[in-house]
């Protein structure tokens, strides 16, 4: 079975590109200008967007780097060991709606420093699948359609990653301690 999804698995991409330029080709739409096009636009949203990262990026570099999250860390560190949380999450949990890179940066050192089975990985690694980096998205989404008011995403954002982060303690403390 593990040979016949990795026959699959190597076939499908060169499969989707060939049904594409077959369709174009059998549609009479000019394949190589219609990408030519769409790399153009891609290069002008590229562009477009780059403000809104730098911004996403210096801030997460300036939270991680004032030493914020250590120190809110022990503040919570009482509150965190009676909800079974491990401290060493809670950065995670700060960084992810913010960043991706910094969010799996912090991953790998909870993994380094605990162990890729230990509670305190399971439970980032479900933390990381189960919410979003909303900020991240929103800059860079709505920023290259130039949508410049867009307060009740982030809330709504927010929300749908303080209920993810809660809903993987509450699955992890049930199936994993």
């Amino acid at each position: 079975m593990k040979e016949i999804l990795n026959f699959i698995s190597t076939l499908i991409l060169p499969l989707i590109i060939a049904v594409i330029l077959l369709s174009g080709f059998f549609k009479k739409v000019p394949v190589y200008e219609t990408f030519i096009e769409g790399a153009k636009d891609g290069l002008k949203i590229s562009v477009k967007i780059i403000p809104y990262l730098i911004a996403i990026m210096a801030a997460v570099s300036m939270f991680r780097a004032s030493g914020a999250i250590e120190a809110l860390a022990e503040i919570l560190k009482t509150p965190l060991e009676a909800l079974k949380i491990p401290v060493d999450t809670l950065p995670l949990m700060l960084t992810r709606s913010l960043s991706g890179g910094a969010t799996l940066g912090i991953f790998s050192d909870i993994v380094n420093a605990n162990g890729a089975n230990s509670y305190a990985a399971k439970l980032s690694a479900v933390i990381v699948g189960s919410s979003e980096t909303t900020f991240y998205v929103l800059s860079v989404y709505f920023g290259a359609i130039g949508i410049k008011k867009f307060r009740h995403a982030i809330l709504t954002g927010i929300l749908a990653d303080i209920i993810g982060i809660a809903a993987a303690i509450i699955i992890c403390n049930w199936l994993l301690l």
